[in-house]
């Protein structure tokens, strides 16, 4: 089993990285403050508009570390990668298959039973765990609706449909999330799933959290040697990392929702650490990204049995495990995906 390196998170404005031997130096106003060797790490990822070395590039691409620039609030900017990874023949079946709509559709079904499912979880915990405080009842309500779409996906024929069938599902979801917000209620409440940019507190750490989420996971495809911008459920657009997103979908409830759930109730994160901004976006502050950030390093650490491995692995691993099986999936190892199930 591969081993779970860090990523390196740079957040400080001011910031800029270069190079000094194997290591990865982060300086402010030309003085260190960090470093680190370049074997340590599986990736670095910069929030803000901080410069890097053509040296430490350079070092990057040598040792495969992806090097990711991203706005404040956490939009795409830029990406360093080093020599494309993987078997040509493994990227022209993935091609393959996103190009015929029946295997594609079958594809895209099992992200999307993976995904209601885990939300099913997610709430379903919310019950057992705090039935006695929640609207159980509203909750259960929800659950049944779920319930009705997961049924109605072995029947979908078009990818337009399960669209539906995904958004549908996502709307009630994130209205009865709201439910599971236990503490600081009035700095939290979750009206609706917003983004582009979020609107309020909780929509702006959801956002920010399935951004980490999102480099995790096209950096875990790159690894095994899949192009993470050839999916099977989002449409193709020009940058944007299609099979990423698709990935995402069954991994948001367990990695990215229950942590910002109990981020905010057991109040790690509060309303100081948001900032609005005059367009009526909010994102987090620099201290509410550490804050963050940390909670996100800490919750990868944990470990869990993988549902379909049957082993043990830490979090920070999911990603990686299940870009490996869609890659023996691709290659005809297995007969079909096996997405990932949260206990």
């Amino acid at each position: 089993m591969r081993k779970l390196l860090n990523t390196l998170y740079v957040t400080t404005p001011e910031s800029y990285l270069t190079r000094e031997r194997e290591n990865v130096v982060v300086r402010v106003d030309n003085e260190e403050k960090f470093r680190i060797p370049i074997h340590n790490l599986e990736g670095i990822v910069c929030f803000g508009y901080m410069g890097a070395s053509p040296h430490l590039m350079r070092l990057c691409s040598d040792n495969n570390v992806g090097l990711s620039f991203l706005t404040p609030s956490g939009k795409f900017l830029a990406r360093v990668n080093g020599r494309i990874r993987g078997n040509v023949l493994l990227r022209r079946t993935q091609y393959r298959k996103a190009d015929d709509c029946d295997a594609s559709l079958e594809i895209a079904k099992s992200f999307i039973i993976a995904k209601i499912v885990n939300c099913r979880t997610v709430l379903g915990r919310g019950i057992r765990d705090h039935g006695t405080v929640i609207d159980s009842d509203k909750v259960r309500a929800v659950d049944a609706l779920l319930i009705e779409n997961l049924l109605k996906i072995e029947g979908c024929d078009s990818a337009d449909t399960l669209r539906g069938i995904e958004g549908n599902c996502a709307k009630f979801y994130f209205i009865t999330l709201n439910e599971l917000i236990l503490k600081q209620k009035d700095e939290f409440y979750l009206y609706e799933r917003n983004r582009r940019p979020p609107l309020d507190n909780m929509n702006a750490l959801l956002s920010f959290l399935y951004t980490l989420l999102a480099h995790d996971v096209e950096s875990a495809l790159e690894t095994v040697g899949l192009d993470p911008y050839v999916g099977f459920f989002h449409t193709a657009r020009p940058g944007r990392p299609s099979l990423a997103l698709d990935m995402m979908e069954e991994l948001r409830p367990f990695m990215a929702d229950r942590l910002a759930l109990n981020l905010v109730n057991m109040r790690q994160i509060g309303g100081g650490d948001f900032l609005k901004k005059e367009t009526g976006g909010v994102l987090l502050t620099e201290t509410g990204r550490k804050e963050v950030i940390g909670a996100w390093q800490k919750r990868k650490q944990d470990t869990i049995t993988h549902p379909y491995l049957n082993e043990k692995i830490s979090i920070g691993l999911l990603p990686y495990v299940q870009a490996m099986l869609m890659a023996r999936f691709l290659r005809g190892d297995i007969d079909g995906y096996p997405p990932f199930f949260m206990n």
